[in-house]
């Protein structure tokens, strides 16, 4: 699944062929993927300006005059920018054409598994901020209020693992399990400890480990897992600098004892016990 790293590589990707654009058409090829299109999508957007690109922890925010459009990739999906004409593939199953000085232009999603979502929040349903899908997330881990004091504040009742902890997204948002894997090894902190056994200065090493991993995957383009692939089309590489993340028996790149593997919460994690306690 794409995770916050590859969300944040497209909406980069995306933003400089999208912003300022005007709609020409919506061209919706099913009646939707994890959730149905919004009913009258095509006319609700035709003649309207994209003003700005955005993300909210997994979901793109593609921001109008009078709503936003809330773009989630699911398992399986990615967003490719190309000329008008091309013949849709299959999986194909949304395109938004906008005009530009040189002709029109498709942002288009393909989403074999159609986990993904693309829905409609309008202004006068309220703030965005507030749509059921948003109001529940927690803070963003590149942003100024990510901070270890808050995750040592938040934690002193949880005694689930730390690693189930931050992939909750009720307190920090985004940190997926890739992520979470590596920054927990960076931080030097067993997945399997109990959220509110964790003291400040460690929790102050976390919160620095996962803005930096985060940080490093978004400028290596993202991780190449499964179907996703950039906006270009090219594939991310931070993969190839994972410590403990798919690594099970090979030897720790520190301390050369075998990673291991375990499940938490139907996920796997990957961790070395000599290098984080």
């Amino acid at each position: 699944m794409p995770e916050l790293p590859e969300v944040e590589v497209t909406r980069r990707g995306v933003a400089p062929h999208l912003e300022g654009r005007t709609v020409h058409e919506v061209v919706l090829r099913r009646e939707g993927l994890r959730w149905p299109f919004p009913a009258q999508l095509p006319q609700l957007l035709a003649g309207h300006q994209v003003l700005h690109i955005g993300r909210r922890g997994k979901y793109l925010l593609v921001h109008f005059d009078h709503g936003t459009l809330i773009i989630h990739l699911g398992m399986s999906g990615h967003l490719r920018i190309m000329p008008s004409g091309i013949e849709p593939e299959k999986h194909d199953h949304f395109d938004l054409v906008v005009e530009t000085p040189d002709g029109l232009q498709v942002l288009r999603m393909k989403d074999p598994r159609r986990f993904g979502a693309v829905l409609w929040h309008d202004h006068a349903d309220g703030m965005l901020e507030h749509h059921v899908l948003l109001r529940e997330l927690g803070v963003e881990p590149l942003e100024a209020g990510f901070t270890g004091k808050l995750l040592y504040d938040q934690t002193r009742q949880r005694s689930a693992p730390v690693k189930q902890v931050l992939l909750a997204g009720d307190i920090v948002v985004g940190v997926g399990n890739i992520y979470a894997s590596e920054s927990l090894f960076r931080a030097g902190i067993n997945p399997k400890t109990p959220a509110k056994r964790i003291s400040l200065a460690r929790y102050e090493k976390l919160a620095q480990a996962v803005r930096e991993i985060l940080a490093e995957a978004i400028v290596q383009g993202g991780s190449t897992l499964r179907d996703f692939i950039s906006v270009n089309g090219q594939s991310g590489y931070f993969q190839q600098t994972y410590f403990v993340y798919d690594r099970a028996g090979v030897p720790c790149k520190v301390c050369a004892a075998p990673i291991r593997q375990i499940k938490q919460g139907q996920r796997s994690t990957f961790y070395c016990v000599n290098c984080q306690k």
